[in-house]
């Protein structure tokens, strides 16, 4: 099988690594032009086989989108006419809804398969140099395929997932992975973020330890990209901010009245249901 990987960054230079390490298909790198600096770097790792331009898109039995999710949509609404109709598509976009309505009924009408896609792994860090042929080892790799996508399509980027060593495939709708990833993804980002600009944040050095680091290791993020993901997903995304709002807000409540028994029954609730979220893991 020809894979094109459009977008030669983190994400889309470790799909490139990967399909290269663990599978014998054809890898065919999409950049900004051939001579970009992220495609040379590919051709010179042994990354990609072939670099090709967009109107070259035909070749390619796969697709992989791995560009900011505006970009995505615009990408293939501005080379729909190259891909090449019985092929497949995937992106590799944090939001599926706003990308799904936008782009699957014009490649449908194309005879182009399109199969929303959220491979659930990342760095700190962007840009090819940082890619990694590892990156989605044991990770989840979610598709949001609609009613028309064909089950031999479905078996075909299911089976890829598993040989680049995803360790879980997971199907659902655009709109309950919003709904789910404001919480598991997005919210985390948002509370990274609003934690580490505390004043007391230039006094931890020697203070801190893996609480600390955990807790702000998303805080270092692609604000271009997550400002796209936030705005793409408001409303799921608001609601789980108010959410934990109202939950801080019970804390402050019980600190400042000394409530012990309340505020001991907040942590109380809280540490169950983290047990039982690593029990629910586990058992899945």
């Amino acid at each position: 099988m020809k894979i094109a990987v459009v977008g030669l960054g983190l994400i889309g230079g470790s799909f490139c690594k990967a399909i290269k390490a663990y599978t014998n298909h054809i890898c065919l790198g999409v950049g900004r032009d051939i001579n970009s600096k992220s495609v040379q770097m590919a051709l010179h790792d042994d990354a990609i086989d072939k670099a090709i331009i967009p109107e070259e898109l035909g070749e390619a039995d796969l697709s992989i989108i791995c560009l900011h999710p505006q970009g995505i949509i615009r990408f293939i609404k501005e080379n729909q006419q190259y891909f090449r109709p019985g092929s497949i598509v995937i992106d590799a976009g944090g939001v599926k809804e706003s990308i799904v309505s936008e782009v699957d009924d014009l490649l449908k009408e194309r005879g182009v398969i399109f199969i929303g896609c959220h491979p659930m792994a990342g760095r700190e860090f962007s840009g090819y140099a940082y890619s990694l042929p590892d990156l989605y080892k044991g990770a989840s790799i979610i598709f949001t395929p609609s009613e028309y996508v064909p089950e031999e399509a479905k078996k075909t980027v299911e089976q890829l997932a598993r040989d680049l060593k995803f360790g879980r495939v997971v199907y659902t709708t655009p709109q309950e992975h919003d709904k789910t990833i404001a919480f598991t993804s997005q919210l985390a980002h948002v509370v990274s973020n609003a934690y580490i600009k505390s004043p007391t944040t230039r006094n931890e050095s020697g203070f801190s330890a893996g609480s600390f680091k955990d807790l702000t290791r998303v805080a270092k993020l692609n604000e271009d990209m997550w400002t796209e993901l936030f705005l793409m997903n408001q409303d799921a995304l608001l609601y789980e901010i108010d959410t934990i709002i109202h939950s801080l807000q019970e804390y402050r409540d019980a600190l400042a009245s000394r409530d012990e028994d309340g505020l001991r029954g907040l942590l109380r609730d809280g540490r169950i249901l983290k047990e039982w979220s690593l029990a629910h893991s586990v058992q899945e």
